[in-house]
């Protein structure tokens, strides 16, 4: 390793610290990777960790046995890819960012005549798009409202409409699709609702007013959608009520941390006054580095197609590069970004309210700690390198070999998101080489879809260390654990608090109780992704039954199966076509032949159906 930390090259990129065993421990970016790398060792008398480290990185290093390098044109470059291979390969030593979501932004469109407000998380196309935001909580409960609150065009098909609807009769809009209302005066309901937007307190009252009415009307359903939406307004985080009009449109990152927790702020100012925050809890130790939070955490945030209403973005530390993330976020986002650190005057105070802000959290979470859950009783029992939020969990289905999908499912921070859901269609045969295509797709795609905190797979310990040698060829470290159906008389107990399944770590089989919060928990989850894979088996074997049986059809092949499927879009739709159409799309012949053919399934199903209900009397 000397002659490799002598040749190393005076050029910005990234870097790799592997250990003995191959396991990828770190991953970092340098100006110049000569000097970054060489400032962790010490050479004489012999190669060491530098003395001046803190106890956790020079744990990291006394690990390191390789190291690698990838150059790269610019310091730019090298700050994208290091956050890209963090995401994909999550190494032992970096931070883990948990809270990489996008925020919606209400945007308005002044461009045209009757505009509307919308929500969105990407860049609109237009020359006078106007964005508020970020909203981390109640971004919908204040659009909702302001539609409850001011007759502006309701719905995005009104003004294609030339006729009034329901809502101008009601008194929510005043119908400029029959012009009832003049552009100017339409402006005047515009202005009425950017107050709203900018006031918290004036849509607060407005809303309480509304609410009272509906109540004292009897209309207690629009009560009740009222006092939601003020409670989800609520929701968004109120730091400060000081007012600094002077200064411009900011973003305030600011972190705080004590000897166990870290947490990063967000303050969101605009025209002097902060309209909303939100917080990321980080699980911060010695020698963790605040440049890599920051960079990594405004990288994170700030994707090129979402909308930067901010004039800056200031942090409550300096760090190296934020001079290169201002050049890199500007070429990113197409407007002038600047990354700064204020050292007085008003920005300071902001910075300094962010700081104070993170210390009261930290102050609470010392004084009132959060409970141990069934997640971190998982963590501790399997050594995981941190407590699993979000897992996908992974189950195969086929009937003898036939029609063979996978799927994945993902529960995330104690909820199933079902937009990440996957199906597979798979080719393999056996359990084995199903569960390797699927999971190797999967790892095909963590370039667009990080790993998750943990993989769950249904199967034992064979298809758990099959999850482990594809993990370890693309150089991800990824926990994964196996739960196997233990098997009572030849069929598998799946029932609530009766099943004795068997979950698969590194340290090998754990047998826990059926009544044991841990084991249901993997139960839950193996269930879902047993449901979801069996009902999409069931649709494809359905559709594949219903293809061959239109290949039953006289003179039906393959290549006239597809032309009907291609112009009908399903089997429904073929089965529902006339004659005429039939004919139009094949021949007569044809159509005289799928006609006849689908009248003998109809007899069929009706002689079944009979018999069954002779069986049954």
């Amino acid at each position: 390793m000397i002659e490799i930390l002598k040749s190393l090259p005076d050029l910005p990129g990234v870097y790799q610290y592997f250990d003995e065993e191959g396991k990828l421990l770190y991953v970092g970016k340098a100006k110049s990777l000569k000097k970054r790398i060489k400032s962790y060792f010490r050479f004489t008398p012999e190669l060491a960790p530098a003395p001046n480290l803190g106890p956790r990185i020079y744990h990291m290093i006394s690990q390191t046995v390789r190291i690698e390098t990838i150059v790269t044109a610019s310091e730019s470059d090298a700050l994208l890819l290091e956050n890209s291979l963090i995401k994909q390969l999550k190494p032992k030593y970096n931070i883990l960012l948990r809270d990489d979501k996008t925020y919606p932004y209400i945007y308005i469109d002044l461009n045209e005549p009757f505009p509307r407000f919308e929500l969105t998380r990407k860049v609109v196309e237009g020359r006078k798009i106007k964005y508020f935001g970020p909203f981390p909580h109640g971004a919908r409960a204040v659009l909702d409202s302001l539609y409850e609150l001011v007759p502006l065009v309701q719905k995005k098909g009104c003004l294609k409409s030339k006729k009034a609807c329901l809502f101008h009769q009601i008194g929510r809009c005043m119908a400029p699709c029959e012009g009832k209302i003049t552009e100017k005066a339409y402006r005047k309901l515009v202005e009425e609702a950017l107050s709203y937007i900018h006031d918290r307190g004036k849509i607060t009252k407005a809303l309480e007013r509304k609410m009272l009415f509906y109540a004292e009307s009897l209309r207690f359903e629009e009560a009740a959608q009222i006092r939601d939406r003020l409670e989800a307004i609520g929701r968004i985080e109120d730091i400060s009520s000081a007012d600094l009009a002077r200064l411009e449109d900011l973003d305030i990152f600011a972190i705080g941390r004590d000897e166990e927790n870290g947490v990063l702020v967000r303050l969101f100012m605009r025209d002097g006054k902060i309209v909303s925050s939100s917080h990321t809890w980080f699980d911060l130790y010695d020698g963790a580095e605040t440049d890599e939070i920051y960079r990594r955490s405004i990288l994170e945030f700030y994707a090129s197609e979402t909308p930067f209403t901010a004039s800056a973005i200031l942090t409550a530390h300096p760090f190296e590069e934020q001079e290169e993330l201002s050049n890199l976020l500007t070429t990113r986002l197409g407007r002038r970004v600047l990354v700064t650190t204020p050292k007085r005057g008003a920005k300071k105070r902001v910075v300094d309210l962010g700081l104070k802000n993170a210390e009261e959290l930290l102050r609470q979470r010392r004084e009132n700690p959060r409970p141990s859950t069934v997640t971190d009783r998982i963590r501790e029992l399997f050594g995981l390198p941190c407590r699993p939020e979000r897992i996908e969990i992974f189950d195969n289905s086929h009937l003898q070999g036939e029609a063979p999908v996978g799927a994945m499912v993902v529960f995330d921070r104690g909820k199933w998101r079902r937009a990440s859901y996957r199906h597979y269609n798979l080719r393999s045969k056996d359990e084995y080489h199903q569960m390797e295509e699927m999971l190797s797709r999967r790892i095909a795609s963590f370039d667009k879809s990080p790993p998750p905190d943990l993989w769950v797979i249904d199967g034992g310990e064979t298809l758990r260390t099959l999850a482990m040698e594809l993990l370890k060829r693309y150089g991800t470290q990824l926990p994964v654990i196996g739960i196997a159906k233990e098997k009572m008389d030849a069929k598998a107990h799946r029932a609530k608090g009766a099943a004795r399944d068997i979950l698969y770590g590194n340290d090998g089989a754990i047998r826990l109780m059926p009544t044991d919060s841990r084991l249901q928990w993997f139960q839950k989850l193996r269930d879902e992704a047993h449901r979801f894979a069996l009902s999409y088996h069931k649709k494809e074997r359905l559709r594949r039954e219903k293809r061959i049986s239109l290949l039953e059809a006289e003179g039906i092949g393959p290549a006239k199966v597809k032309r009907l499927i291609d112009y009908f879009g399903s089997f429904e739709a073929i089965k529902a076509a006339d004659f005429d159409t039939l004919k139009k799309v094949l021949n007569e012949k044809d159509a005289h032949s799928i006609m006849k053919h689908l009248e003998k399934m109809v007899d069929s199903k009706h002689k079944n159906t009979k018999t069954n209900d002779i069986r049954e009397n």
